[in-house]
């Protein structure tokens, strides 16, 4: 059973995601919460798998509550609830260790479908938002300046990869575009992450952007799937 807790400062949103995650069978949420102060101290009490992380929310906001959950060594991942327009406030919440984006109109399906990815150790972020994050709020590093050595130590094939997931695709998409098989890329996926020292994908796509290993705007440029620097 997936156990769940929900922090939003608009009871609709907390009753509405409450009423749409108890009707799945392994989805259960332990706990809501009204702002980030309280987030925390029900975390604390019921050790959820996920939460589901307003960002701006009173006496404490989420961006400052997914820190303390990350630093307090808690297992809970985050998954932040967030408008179509994404603001500073989203990559913010992001280096502070989220593991993904929801729009609050999330439909019935995709919402228990991400849940389930994040329990399971996934990130959930589309190709349109991770470019959008990353374009609008990762500035490119000046010339010259070196990658650093975890990055240095991926292989050809995981530099590949790496790329790949920068455009936001998931592991089958990924494969597909590869040529490999599922196991394969996933096999791949947890080792880039293991010698990155990020804890899921998407930690490792910010990582891949800010360090310039991949460009703004030039993950689509090639035709290949890893770009004109994956050579």
């Amino acid at each position: 059973m997936i156990r769940v807790v929900i922090a939003d400062d608009q009871a609709l949103v907390r009753d509405g995601f409450s009423l749409i995650l108890n009707l799945e069978e392994d989805i259960d949420v332990v706990a809501v919460a009204g702002d980030g102060r309280q987030c925390l101290r029900e975390v604390a009490r019921t050790r959820p798998d996920v939460v589901l992380m307003d960002i701006r929310m009173p006496v404490l906001d989420g961006i400052a509550a997914t820190e303390e959950i990350m630093r307090s060594g808690a297992s809970a991942r985050v998954l932040i609830l967030t408008t179509f327009d994404l603001d500073v406030y989203v990559y913010r919440a992001l280096r502070a260790g989220a593991s993904g984006f929801l729009l609050k109109d999330v439909p019935r399906q995709q919402l228990a479908a991400a849940v389930r990815i994040v329990a399971d150790g996934g990130s959930v972020v589309g190709p349109a938002i991770t470019q959008r994050l990353i374009e609008h709020f990762v500035g490119r590093p000046p010339v010259g300046n070196p990658l650093p050595p975890t990055l240095r130590r991926l292989t050809v094939r995981e530099s590949e990869i790496l790329r790949v997931l920068a455009q936001g695709r998931s592991n089958r998409e990924l494969a597909r575009a590869l040529a490999l098989s599922d196991a394969t890329v996933k096999t791949h996926v947890a080792t880039i992450l293991a010698k990155l020292g990020v804890r899921d994908r998407l930690q490792a796509v910010v990582l891949a952007y800010e360090s310039g290993f991949v460009q703004p705007g030039r993950v689509d440029d090639a035709n290949s799937p890893g770009g004109p620097d994956a050579r």
